[in-house]
C-alpha cells in the first residue's frame, strides 16, 4: 500500500486543530517536526486534492505532497514509535520495547502498523479511561472498527467472558489477530466485515472508535445488539459533533451518562434504556 505524506508548516497553536481535521479526513498518522512542521500521512487510494484543499483553505495553509513506498513507512513508523502510558492504568508497547510492568496494571503488546492505530491517538486514550470505570468481568463485549485490536484485547485483560471484534480492513484484521496471539487473548476473535448484518444481539458493552458518519450510520443497529442496561462507549467524535452524536444516541434510547476529551476529540458512554 502505497501512502501519501502532506507537508503543513503552521503555528504551534493550530497543530491540534489541523490533527483533528487531518484525522476526519482518512489521515492516519502524523508527525510533528521542529520549527512548526507537521506531516500526516494517507493511503494515496483515500488523497483527495480538494478535499484537503477544502480544510486548509480556512487557515491560509499550503501544503506538500510527495508519496511514500510502503517498506520505508514501515520502517520509520517502527523507528518512531514509543510506548503508550494511560496514567497508571494501561500501557502499549512492541515488542522492541522494555516491558512496562511495574508502571501500569495492564500492558498491552502490539506490532505497529501505519494505519490502525497504536494508541498514541486520542481516541484510543479517551476510550480506555472510560474502559477503566467500567465492570467488565463475565461480560459479553463487541469490538466495532478494531484497528490494531488494543480495546478488544484490553476488554480481555479486564476480565470479559467473550470479545468479538470486526474490522472492514483485511490487513487491520490480519494485524489483530497477530496482536491477540501475542498477548494470549483466547477469548478474543476477530473476523473481517464491512457491516452488522451477519452480528447477533446479546453484547453487554460495546465499544466503538471509528468515526461519525459510521456512528450515525450504525446507531440504531448498535441499539439492537446491545442488552437493555448494556454500556455503548463511542470514540472519533470531535468537540463540535458532539450534539450530533448525542441527539441520535437519546433517538435510538440511549442515556447519555459521560465523556471524556483530548485534543478537541471526544469518547462517549452511554446505557441503553
Amino acid at each position: 500500500m502505497h501512502y501519501i505524506s502532506i507537508t503543513l508548516q503552521l503555528p504551534l497553536e493550530l497543530n491540534d486543530i489541523m490533527v483533528a481535521h487531518l484525522s476526519a479526513g482518512g489521515y492516519e498518522g502524523f508527525e510533528e517536526q521542529v520549527g512548526g512542521t507537521l506531516v500526516a500521512f494517507i493511503p494515496a487510494a483515500d488523497f483527495d486534492r480538494a478535499a484537503l484543499e477544502a480544510i486548509l483553505a480556512p487557515y491560509n495553509l499550503t501544503y506538500e505532497a510527495s508519496t511514500i513506498e510502503p517498506t520505508n513507512w514501515n520502517a520509520l513508523w517502527e523507528s518512531n514509535f514509543e510506548p503508550v502510558l494511560v496514567d497508571d492504568f494501561c500501557g502499549i508497547r512492541a515488542d522492541f520495547h522494555e516491558t512496562l510492568a511495574g508502571k501500569v496494571k495492564y500492558e498491552i503488546l502490539i506490532t505497529p502498523k501505519m494505519s490502525f492505530g497504536t494508541g498514541h491517538h486520542a481516541t484510543t486514550a479517551s476510550m480506555i479511561r472510560l474502559m477503566r470505570d467500567i465492570d467488565f468481568s463475565g461480560k459479553q463485549v463487541f469490538d466495532f472498527g478494531t484497528g490494531t485490536g488494543i480495546l478488544a484485547i484490553l476488554a480481555e485483560q479486564l476480565a470479559a467472558a467473550k470479545v468479538d471484534a470486526i474490522d472492514n480492513d483485511e490487513w487491520a484484521v490480519n494485524n489483530t489477530m497477530e496482536n491477540i496471539a501475542n498477548n494470549n487473548a483466547v477469548k478474543t476473535k476477530v473476523w473481517q466485515a464491512d457491516n452488522l448484518d451477519h452480528v447477533e444481539p446479546g453484547y453487554d458493552i460495546i465499544l466503538a472508535n471509528i468515526n461519525r458518519h459510521i456512528l450515525l450510520q450504525f446507531m440504531p443497529r448498535l441499539q439492537q445488539l446491545l442488552r437493555a442496561g448494556g454500556k455503548l462507549l463511542l470514540s472519533g467524535i470531535l468537540s463540535e459533533d458532539e450534539s450530533l452524536i448525542l441527539a441520535s444516541a437519546v433517538e435510538n434510547q440511549f442515556n447519555f451518562e459521560c465523556k471524556v476529551m483530548k485534543d478537541n476529540w471526544l469518547a462517549m458512554q452511554f446505557e441503553k434504556k
